[in-house]
């Protein structure tokens, strides 16, 4: 039997940054507001993240001493971007994100600190060496009391067992801080469980949602201002990325099982557009004993190698730009997958990965599966990973050539801010000499898919025709990413997430 129809005057659908931020603000602005979380945990995305926030101008950074001015920003995300998504909405981001961090910082629950994070291409003219981004600051644990127990688990904690910390950071803390402010509000509910059904459509207006109880049962919430479409990608629904074709798996990407996409498909059948459809937020991934291919961070040693034995990137390069040379490897025929990371024995074995993301799991586990191989020497190697071995010995001993030098003439490694970072400042070109000589095996992993609903500068959904749908508005990964087929710097996901919500909410409360 259906439940009885609420009313409120926002719905929100999903926890992540966005949907919190949303929420936050349309209540702090006095309007009544729904949450709806499709899983049994608040976070989303988000709560496995590092929550990073890529603001220019914050006043968090200004505080810090830094001389950043919005016309080197804009010039810097502009390059990069370029006009690939409307420049209203690139503008909006731009100039939004220092707004909302001095609108969460008159509150106490909220406070930031910057984590130097060098932007993603370091060669543009305005690029920033210390970077455009800013963090939640940690919060202990018990700050948030029962709250603990429907926050989305960390990483490591959700996937592999690992103890819960006693001090939350990252996406933690953001979604922690987000959740004790909410639940001083009286004026807004929050339900885990409950996923989206379909949208009412009213005579071209979306006027609330069909949700699922717990129980089974549907019911229809009603939404006098609008509803805020936050409920993340579709990266977990491998027929909506075979439909749209995106590179990559399922079992790849790093977010939470509840990102399958419902709350797009569900707002396409009522006529909404959609854009970077076969787009994602990509990294290589290191392979796991699971079948899972799973976000790196940080690779200070080794060189990647295709199947005949040949580099194809510089290694060290931001997750993304690496993610994307991986795709037009082998859609140019010049990579297989799994492709492979070889290295020596100076870390005893294990890779040269500062932050797998995932902690690794027991090196047996690995070589068990076939992942971890290791030779005493690079044509044994070469054989027990099915490469020519001729070509990596001449590979590696043209790489030791280049480190010895201190310079990459073929990939450039090193050449760019980001890339000298997990190094100390120093090239990241550490010779391939101490036998036995090792590989691990490597995929396609992603951050989420970063195709979604076409908004305007409000964040309102738009029409096959362009105009905006009434009553609906969209953010995060629901919503296609401002920054089109770049990733300009860490926290454009979370950040750009967090503005749009704002937006949105700020359009519903009327100004």
């Amino acid at each position: 039997m259906a439940g009885q129809d609420t009313h409120c005057d926002v719905l929100v659908v999903g926890s992540g940054a966005g949907g919190l931020v949303g929420a936050y603000t349309a209540a702090r602005e006095g309007l009544s507001v729904q949450l709806i979380e499709a899983t049994d945990r608040y976070g989303g995305m988000t709560a496995y993240s590092g929550a990073g926030m890529w603001f220019p101008c914050n006043a968090v950074l200004r505080r810090a001493g830094q001389d950043d001015d919005m016309a080197s920003a804009r010039a810097y995300y502009r390059a990069v971007v370029g006009d690939r998504t409307p420049a209203v909405l690139q503008d909006a981001y731009l100039e939004t994100g220092a707004l909302l961090i001095d609108y969460l910082e008159t509150d106490p629950h909220f406070a930031f600190m910057v984590y130097p994070w060098p932007d993603y291409y370091g060669a543009e003219p305005h690029a920033r060496a210390d970077g455009r981004h800013i963090v939640p600051e940690p919060l202990p644990a018990a700050a948030i009391g029962a709250l603990e127990a429907v926050l989305r688990p960390a990483l490591a904690q959700d996937r592999s067992g690992h103890p819960a910390p006693e001090v939350l950071i990252g996406g933690q803390a953001l979604v922690g801080r987000f959740l004790l402010a909410l639940s001083q509000m009286p004026n807004v509910t929050l339900c885990t469980a409950t996923p989206l059904v379909d949208f009412i459509a009213e005579e071209g207006a979306v006027t609330g949602a069909i949700v699922r109880d717990a129980d089974g049962s549907e019911r229809r919430i009603l939404a006098r201002r609008g509803t805020l479409v936050a409920a993340g990608g579709f990266e977990r629904n491998a027929a909506m990325r075979a439909e749209f074709g995106v590179p990559g798996e399922a079992a790849g990407s790093m977010a939470p099982p509840g990102n399958t996409g419902r709350a797009i498909a569900a707002a396409m059948a009522i006529g909404a557009d959609g854009d970077l459809m076969d787009q994602a937020w990509w990294s290589p991934g290191l392979m796991q004993p699971d079948g899972s291919a799973t976000f790196t961070v940080g690779i200070d040693g080794g060189l990647f190698v295709n199947h005949e034995g040949a580099r194809f990137v510089s290694e060290t390069l931001p997750y993304d730009r690496v993610g994307r040379a991986i795709i037009a490897a082998q859609a140019e025929g010049r990579l297989t997958l799994p492709f492979w990371l070889v290295y020596d024995d100076r870390d005893g074995g294990m890779p040269p990965i500062q932050y797998p993301n995932l902690p690794f799991a027991d090196p047996a586990a690995y070589r068990q599966a076939g992942l971890w191989r290791s030779a005493a020497t690079l044509p044994e190697l070469a054989a027990a990973i099915g490469i020519p071995a001729d070509a990596l010995v001449a590979g590696v001993g043209r790489f030791n050539a280049y480190a010895a030098k201190g310079e990459d003439p073929d990939f450039a490694r090193g050449a760019e801010p980001y890339e000298r970072m997990f190094t100390d400042g120093k090239p990241p070109l550490a010779p391939v000499v101490r036998a036995p000589f090792h590989a691990a095996a490597f995929g396609l992993s992603d951050l989420g898919t970063k195709g979604g609903l076409r908004t305007d500068g409000h964040a309102r959904v738009l029409c096959r025709q362009g105009a905006p749908i009434a009553g609906l508005y969209a953010t995060g990964n629901s919503m296609a990413a401002v920054s089109g087929h770049a990733y300009p710097g860490g926290g454009n996901p979370v950040g750009s997430s967090m503005v749009f919500a704002y937006l949105a909410a700020r359009h519903m409360v009327g100004g």
